[in-house]
């Protein structure tokens, strides 16, 4: 049996309520096995929490989708016994084929002060056992080829050598549920991504106009759930004609066709804070950026988000194209986004990009005179 240590982050400072984070983490590296048909026992023991499991090469990849991890590696466990330690980093050196051409440090961590040896003499003693055998460079900071991390706990000792990077952040869904508006496009999937790391349940609604981006937004969706673990995510389809179509008549008939664009989006925020009301969700998200487009200048999103009944999270406001669009590789969603696209049907030839909220009150008071 391998042995995974996962290491946590912020969770760390939650306090008093420590322990309701760590046992959702728990919770959720389990569900993410089984999902996966991986066999393994999920522990904790010193603000660690390990993974005994037969099936590590295929487990790694897995835990790093966990929300909630830092961190993972895979450990040896040996004696608290000086010699113990360095047979082992001969044995792990050796295996890393370390050699006069690279560089390496040693990391040790003494958790138990009551070891006779402090960590720089473990260091020092380890690391000249690796040194004297293969006569690598020593780099004490910054990058190097290998880095032997040690771990002195009460009853044994744990040995590292790669720590693969977890997504941080906090496990789903102690932070709640929201609502997601999800396009078939490159922003609201990497949108619903960044509120998950923080720790909710994400409930995607699609506004459907053709299978084309319904399948991309679908198919995002699936990409999203392998990261959702702890929340189910269901999605829900809704017609965007039967939401849009019966104001925008009226918006033409107004001569205000130019509005479309500040009314599509509120008409669907408001349908959102609906489901939001019925699933006991608590915010609804946007992958608005600030200028992006149109609908997304500050003027409009003012007007949009006014009177909404719901907080609106929009976790990229601040974020470039450039930047959603690396996030956007990097968790998966890009090749689906970048697929070929239908157009929006809705689209006015020039919409209106600096939005008045007085405008937009009278605009709403003529729509609803005309119902």
């Amino acid at each position: 049996m391998a042995l995974l240590m996962v290491r946590y982050g912020e969770i760390a400072l939650k306090g008093r309520n420590l322990r309701m984070f760590t046992r959702q983490l728990r919770r959720n590296i389990r569900a993410a096995l089984r999902k996966n048909g991986i066999a393994g026992e999920v522990r904790e023991e010193d603000r660690r929490i390990y993974v005994e499991t037969d099936q590590p090469e295929a487990a790694l990849p897995v835990l790093q989708r966990v929300f909630g991890i830092v961190s993972i590696s895979q450990v040896a466990e040996v004696p608290r016994d000086l010699e113990a330690m360095k047979a082992e980093a001969l044995r792990m050196a050796a295996q890393f084929g370390l050699g006069p051409q690279h560089t390496f440090r040693t990391e040790a961590r003494r958790a138990d002060k009551s070891f006779p040896l402090t960590s720089p003499e473990i260091n020092y003693q380890v690391g000249g056992a690796v040194k004297e055998a293969f006569g690598p460079t020593v780099r004490l900071k910054g990058p190097a080829d290998f880095i032997l991390g040690i771990e002195v706990r009460r009853d044994r000792v744990l040995m590292f050598s790669d720590i693969l990077a977890g997504p941080g952040g906090l496990p789903i869904p102690v932070s709640g549920r929201v609502v997601a508006l999800m396009s078939g496009g490159i922003d609201s999937p990497v949108a619903a991504w960044m509120m998950m790391k923080r720790g909710c349940g994400v409930i995607p609604l699609h506004f459907t106009q053709g299978t084309v981006e319904t399948e991309k937004a679908l198919e995002n969706c699936e990409v999203l759930a392998q990261y959702s673990y702890g929340w189910e995510m269901r999605p829900i389809v809704l017609s965007h004609a039967e939401v849009l179509e019966p104001t925008l008549r009226k918006l033409y008939q107004l001569g205000a066709g130019r509005w479309t664009c500040v009314f599509c989006k509120r008409l669907m925020l408001q349908e959102a804070v609906r489901i939001a009301k019925e699933l006991d969700a608590q915010a609804v998200v946007m992958g608005d950026s600030l200028g992006q487009v149109a609908s997304q200048t500050l003027d409009n999103i003012e007007v949009i988000s006014w009177g909404i009944e719901k907080p609106i999270l929009r976790p990229l406001i601040g974020m470039d194209k450039t930047e959603v669009t690396a996030l956007a590789r990097r968790i998966g969603t890009f090749d689906v986004s970048t697929r070929a696209s239908a157009p929006c049907r809705y689209l006015p030839a020039e919409p209106i990009t600096r939005a008045s909220l007085g405008k937009f009150r009278e605009l709403l008071a003529q729509l609803e005179a005309m119902e």
